[in-house]
């Protein structure tokens, strides 16, 4: 029997779907990172597709709208079941299509199982107050009403995720989803979406709850944020691009959830623990190949300890094994293409001009491919242009201090604030670190690293990183529209604030 992954990466997809399957845009092949070779054909999206997903989206709102929340939260702990069955063959398809480690695949669909599980229990949650009204015989309330259509815009380093992040709550919360994926990772979103759209057949559910565009950026992607119907824009992806979707979408009063840049550093103490420390940056920078948000581009390191723990740094660098992410036994796979090796190329080049000194690594590799680098350790003044920039790669800046104030500035110095860490036994570095007056980051760790959110906290940062939060806490709030009310049970009209009405 041919399994899902197989009939979606070997045939020819229709990148559309909004209860149907159909796409009228240009045809593209899809490879993988792994080795160069074609692993499918895609036909793309048109204007015309995006319009028919965006009505068909807006009247199946206004049914799913109606459905109790507790019954809609059912229906996403069965597409978390669906997951838990099909997870190997996901992240087998998420590894194929972008090339991070299958470990690392496994992880990311358990992270869409997680946030399923999450929602669930979501379902019975969702609720305002009752507040003590000033008029007698009047009863104020808080209710939370579903928003609308939900446009979800996803990067190709969490392929899969990012979408469950956003459709399991939104979902639960009375919405419906448009999924645009990476036109870099298109047969991971068709997996994904076949798998929801059977669930919600099975539920009797119209299946453009969850719809799928996959297609260019200014043609399709434009569209979708500059569309009224779309109520919320959840955009993962670069700051230039978030720029333009925030302004888009600011501009006709929709709501948008950013999750930009990030340029994450962890801050390694005297006090702390060198081999947490070393083993929490060597994953933070090799993992994804250095291709999360979250990645530690930067580690900030007690003079004192410097010596030591660039010798254990490198020695693990040096070990870092190389190659195909199926194999148990490799550490580190390929960057998702060509453009990212050349970017990467270009930053360490740019790094030696500014006056940084390569310490290890930052070379392609002869793999097949043609995707495959090391990693890079910098030795890098925090002021470099270079630095100030998020670089997509395994490039690790290396920087001394003398005392935590010194490494608190140097952690907050950059434009972004989404992830950061320190490691330290010294209770008042830590409660200093994670105070008002520490870390600027939406996500501040102690002794633990800065890649490995969980969902049940608000994923997010600050600064040029977007202000956004999704997953876990109350980030379900940004899907729903607060409405406050006042019931009058008095049988007189009283007005607020002790003001009479004379007729």
């Amino acid at each position: 029997m041919i399994g899902m992954h197989e009939a979606v990466a070997d045939a020819t997809q229709l990148g559309v779907f909004f209860g149907t399957w159909q796409a009228s845009g240009p045809k593209r092949a899809v490879a993988s990172p792994i080795d160069g070779r074609e692993i499918g054909q895609l036909m793309t999206a048109s204007a015309v597709d995006c319009e028919r997903v965006i009505a068909a989206a807006s009247d199946a709102f206004l049914a799913w709208r109606t459905v109790p929340a507790p019954k809609r939260a059912d229906i996403v702990r069965q597409i978390g079941e669906a997951l838990r069955r099909d997870k190997e063959e996901l992240a087998l398809l998420v590894t194929r299509e972008m090339g991070k480690h299958i470990r690392e695949a496994l992880g990311e669909v358990q992270e869409m199982i997680d946030i399923c599980d999450f929602a669930t229990g979501l379902g019975r949650q969702i609720g305002g107050l009752t507040l003590p009204s000033e008029r007698a015989g009047h009863r104020l309330m808080e209710q939370w009403h579903p928003l609308g259509v939900v446009g979800v815009v996803t990067a190709f380093n969490f392929p899969v995720a990012v979408w469950a992040w956003n459709l399991a709550l939104a979902l639960v919360c009375g919405d419906t989803v448009i999924w645009k994926p990476s036109s870099k990772t298109p047969l991971s979103a068709i997996f994904c979406t076949r798998l929801a759209a059977r669930v919600l057949s099975e539920n009797g559910v119209p299946p453009a709850v969850a719809s799928l565009l996959i297609g260019p950026g200014r043609e399709i992607g434009d569209r979708l944020i500059e569309d009224p119907r779309v109520a919320l824009v959840s955009y993962t992806g670069s700051v230039a691009t978030g720029r333009h979707v925030g302004v888009a979408v600011q501009r006709r009063f929709g709501r948008a959830i950013l999750e930009l840049g990030g340029n994450a550093a962890v801050i390694v103490s005297e006090k702390g623990d060198l081999q947490q420390a070393l083993e929490a940056v060597y994953f933070g920078v090799i993992g994804t190949s250095g291709q999360r948000c979250t990645t530690t581009r930067r580690v900030i390191v007690q003079e004192s300890v410097m010596p030591r723990f660039l010798d254990g740094l490198l020695r693990l660098m040096e070990r870092t094994r190389i190659g195909d992410p199926r194999e148990p036994d490799v550490h580190m796979g390929p960057m998702v293409d060509g453009a990212a090796v050349e970017t990467m190329m270009a930053a360490v080049a740019a790094a030696d001009k500014q006056g940084g000194r390569v310490l290890h690594g930052g070379q392609r590799l002869p793999l097949p491919g043609g995707c495959y680098v090391t990693p890079c350790v910098i030795e890098a003044g925090n002021d470099l242009s270079i630095v100030q920039q998020e670089t997509f790669a395994p490039i690790l800046y290396v920087m001394p201090y003398t005392d935590i104030d010194q490494a608190i500035a140097l952690q907050n110095g950059v434009p972004q604030g989404l992830s950061s860490a320190i490691f330290t036994k010294d209770l008042m570095e830590a409660e200093r670190f994670t105070g008002p007056n520490g870390s600027d980051c939406g996500l501040a760790n102690v002794n633990a690293g800065t890649v490995g959110a969980e969902i049940g906290g608000a994923f997010g940062g600050e600064k040029e990183t977007g202000g956004g939060r999704e997953a876990g806490s109350d980030a379900w709030k940004a899907y729903m529209r607060r409405q406050t009310s006042v019931i009058n049970g008095s049988g007189r009209i009283e007005l607020a604030q002790g003001i009479r009405l004379s007729v």
